[in-house]
C-alpha cells in the first residue's frame, strides 16, 4: 500500500506533466554579497616587526579606511600607532556582471606603506592594493573561477587557475592562482599574498609569509590579530558601494586627493629616518593603473570585461555588455578625469 506522501508525490508529478501544477522553484541566485564572500581570497600577509614605523608588526595589518573613526586620509599614518583605534580585519569589494561572467574586485587597505632603512625607497600614508577575479557563469550557483589580475604597486600581474581554459593574451600569464580550503566554510578559495612594508599583492606563493605573518580568512565577522604571527584571522567584507562607503565618499577631499587617490601627507613622522615620504600616493580600485599596459586607469574595476579580454585569450570570448556595473553611470567622467589625473606612484 502506498503511503500518503508517495501518493501526493505521484499526483503532483502527474499534474506537472499535464501543465496543471508549478514545480518547486529552483534555488534563488546568490546575491552579490554572497558571490563576493564565496570567492574572497584566503589572504597571506607577511609581517615585519622591525623598525619604529612597523608598529611592532601592526603596520602590516589589513583594516578599514576609517579604522580610526573618521574619513580623513591625512591622519591615518599618525593614528595607526595610537591607542583607541581598531585594526580589525576588513577588505572592500565591488561586483560587475555580464551575461557570461561575474567580475569581483577586492581592495586590501593598510594605514601605512613603510620602510625601515634610509636607502632609495620612500614610504607613504595609506596603501591600497588588491585583485580582480573573473568568474565564468557556467550555470552552477557560483560559477567557476577562470582568471585574476593582481595589483602590486604600479604593476598588474595576471593568473589563471589550474585547468583553466584561459591563456595569455596581450599580457603573458604570470602564474597559477591556487585554491585552498577554509576552516570557516565549505568552499575552496583563491589564495593571495601581500609582502610586508610595501604590500604588493600577488598570487600565493609568489609572495609568501617569511617568518611572522597573518593568514586572513573571509567571513562575516572582523577579527583583530592576536599578534604579528596569527595564522587564523577572519576578515569581513565591505561593499565599496554601500551607503556612506568609499564610492559615496569619492568627492570627500579629506579622504581623496584626486581621481581614486587617497589623500595623504607627511605628518606623524612619515619619512623620518628613511629616504622620504610621499604624499597622495595610495589608490582605490578606480585609480589603479599599470601605465605600461593598454587598459586605462581604473578599468581593472570599472571595465573588467575589457581588461580581461585584453589580458587573456578566452575561448568563446566574453560579453562586453554589462547587466550590472555600479561604476557605469560615472564611466565618462572617470575616463575624462583620468586624462588629467596625476601619474600613479604607489
Amino acid at each position: 500500500m502506498l503511503n500518503r506522501s508517495t501518493v501526493a508525490a505521484v499526483a503532483t508529478a502527474a499534474l506537472v506533466a499535464m501543465g496543471l501544477a508549478v514545480p518547486s522553484p529552483a534555488a534563488a541566485a546568490p546575491s552579490r554579497a554572497q558571490l563576493a564572500l564565496r570567492w574572497a581570497p584566503i589572504h597571506h600577509q607577511d609581517v615585519d616587526a622591525t623598525g619604529t614605523h612597523a608598529l611592532s608588526g601592526r603596520a602590516d595589518y589589513i583594516t578599514r579606511v576609517d579604522f580610526d573613526g573618521d574619513l580623513n586620509g591625512r591622519n591615518n599614518w599618525d593614528r595607526a600607532g595610537q591607542s583607541g583605534t581598531s585594526l580589525a580585519a576588513h577588505a572592500y569589494y565591488s561586483v560587475a556582471e555580464t551575461s557570461t561572467h561575474w567580475y569581483i574586485t577586492y581592495l586590501f587597505f593598510h594605514p601605512r606603506d613603510w620602510v625601515d632603512h634610509p636607502f632609495f625607497e620612500t614610504e607613504h600614508e595609506n596603501d591600497g592594493e588588491g585583485v580582480m577575479l573573473a568568474i565564468e557563469r557556467d550555470g552552477s550557483e557560483y560559477g567557476v573561477l577562470r582568471g585574476a589580475v593582481t595589483v602590486a604597486h604600479t604593476n598588474f600581474y595576471s593568473y589563471t587557475t589550474a585547468g583553466s581554459t584561459w591563456s595569455g593574451g596581450r599580457e603573458n600569464v604570470d602564474g597559477t592562482l591556487n585554491l585552498a580550503a577554509s576552516p570557516h566554510d565549505s568552499f575552496l578559495h583563491p589564495v593571495t599574498a601581500q609582502e610586508a612594508q610595501g604590500h604588493g599583492l600577488k598570487a600565493h606563493p609568489q609572495y609568501a609569509i617569511n617568518g611572522d605573518g597573518i593568514v586572513y580568512y573571509p567571513s562575516t565577522v572582523a577579527e583583530t590579530p592576536s599578534g604579528g604571527n596569527d595564522r587564523d584571522v577572519r576578515y569581513q567584507l565591505v561593499d565599496i558601494f554601500a551607503a556612506g562607503g568609499l564610492w559615496a565618499e569619492r568627492g570627500n577631499t579629506s579622504l581623496f586627493a584626486n581621481l581614486g587617490t587617497f589623500a595623504g601627507d607627511t605628518t606623524g613622522g612619515c619619512g623620518t629616518g628613511t629616504f622620504g615620504c610621499g604624499t597622495n600616493s595610495a589608490n582605490a580600485p578606480w585609480g589603479w593603473d599599470d601605465g605600461d599596459d593598454l587598459p586605462g586607469r581604473g578599468e581593472i574595476a570599472t571595465n573588467p570585461a575589457k581588461l580581461s579580454a585584453e589580458y587573456f585569450t578566452i575561448p568563446g570570448g566574453v560579453s562586453r555588455t554589462y547587466t550590472y556595473n555600479p561604476y557605469a553611470s560615472e564611466a565618462a567622467a572617470l575616463s575624462a578625469a583620468a586624462k588629467t589625473a596625476p601619474r600613479v606612484v604607489d
